[in-house]
Parts: C-alpha cells; structure tokens; sequence
C-alpha cells in the first residue's frame, strides 16, 4: 500500500512506523483498542460524501480502555471517545489541540502532519506538512504541537477511525475571546484551526483563513 502511494501521489507519503513520524507523535504499543474497533466497524457508517465526526460515544466510553488510556497517555483527566468517518481526501486545513489525541486506524488511511509552531502571523504553508499512512489497526498518540485535521482514505469505500481526546475537545465554545493572533484560531474547545481559503464549511463555523498554498489532493 505504501509503495502504491508513494507512486500516483506528487509528495512523499512516509509510515508511522518511519523516524519521521517521532516529531509529531508515537505509535501506541500495550493497549488493547479492540472493543473500540469492533464497535465502529459494526456501529457506525460511512457517509456518502464527506466526513461525520462524533465527539463523544457512551457506548465506546463503558469499555474498559477508557479507564486505561484515561490514567496513562492523559494523566488522568477525563477524556472522551468517538469517531471520524469519511470519504476525505484533501488537506482543506489544520487544527490542533494543547493535548494528546489518539487515533486508532479501524481502517487504513493517511494522516497529513504539520508543527504548530511553525504557524506564522497565523498562515502556515502546505508545503511544510508531511504525509504518513496509518494502516489498519495501529494507533498512534499525536502530540499537542502536531497539526492535522480528518484522515484521508486510501480505497473508494472511505476511512474510519477512532479519536480520542480531553473531555469536551472540539465542542462549541462558551465565551469567545480575542486577546492576540493565536486566540482567533481558537474555532471550538481545545481546538485551534487555520482553514484553506477553498474550504468553505470551515470558513463559514469563522475559522480563519491562512492555510497558504495549493489544496492538495491526495490520491490511492
């Protein structure tokens, strides 16, 4: 699969498995994501066009992972568990979380990675982020500065994957307040976002602009 990427695709796609990927996050070893993807294969569709994303799944939090992952990669604060379905394949812009967040591959899929301190006078060029294909049933743990947004797909058929993050991550804000450059990327709880200026859904919720450069598509 990666070979296959890496020939109809204009940029390199790397594995999470490569050096590469020690900037922005880690493959997760010891845990045991089974029940997580059992339940979103059986339980969750993928739509027809684009992505549904589903913050928090009762369901999915009453496994015994959540416990695990709770008190170890987050340190013991709550965190809720849901998933990212979809039929992606552009970068369409950045967000990232002053957190951890976990993805568990239920298929395989590729991630498009970036530094949020690489984020200037808040524009950030596409040709700085890199690529990297997550195979099926891996999940890696994405640091606080790594920049991403959805998955994108490697087959017709679209991507799942299982997201976990701080409880109420990327749910609407109470109070928003502007006080310097980086507070007007701050599009949801815990979540900061910088769109392509061609994404209009993002640019209507009033995430900022300055993803600088072509809106690449990334092909299978």
């Amino acid at each position: 699969m990666l070979e296959r990427l890496n020939k109809v695709n204009d940029v390199k796609v790397y594995s999470v498995f490569s050096p590469d990927f020690k900037a922005f996050g880690r493959v997760l070893s010891g845990y045991d994501f089974s029940d997580l993807v059992t339940y979103t294969e059986e339980n969750t569709e993928i739509p027809e066009s684009g992505n549904i994303y589903v913050p928090s799944v009762e369901k999915m939090e009453n496994y015994p992972i959540y416990e695990t992952v709770k008190n170890t990669v987050f340190g013991e604060s709550p965190i809720q568990i849901g998933y990212c379905n979809g039929r992606n394949t552009t970068y369409n812009g950045f967000e990232y979380h002053k957190s951890p967040e976990i993805n568990v591959a239920v298929t395989d899929f590729m991630l498009v990675l970036g530094a949020s301190y690489e984020i200037e006078n808040n524009t950030y060029k596409t040709e700085q982020a890199k690529v990297f294909f997550v195979p099926k049933g891996t999940a890696v743990e994405m640091y606080g500065t790594t920049l991403h947004l959805s998955p994108c797909r490697v087959c017709d058929s679209g991507f799942k994957d299982v997201v976990i993050l701080p409880k109420g991550t990327n749910t609407p804000l109470e109070n928003k307040i502007i006080t310097d450059e980086e507070s007007k990327l701050l599009l949801q709880k815990n979540k900061w976002v910088i769109a392509h200026p061609e994404r209009e859904p993002l640019i209507k919720q009033g995430a900022v602009a300055g993803l600088i450069g072509e809106n690449k598509e990334l092909k299978y």
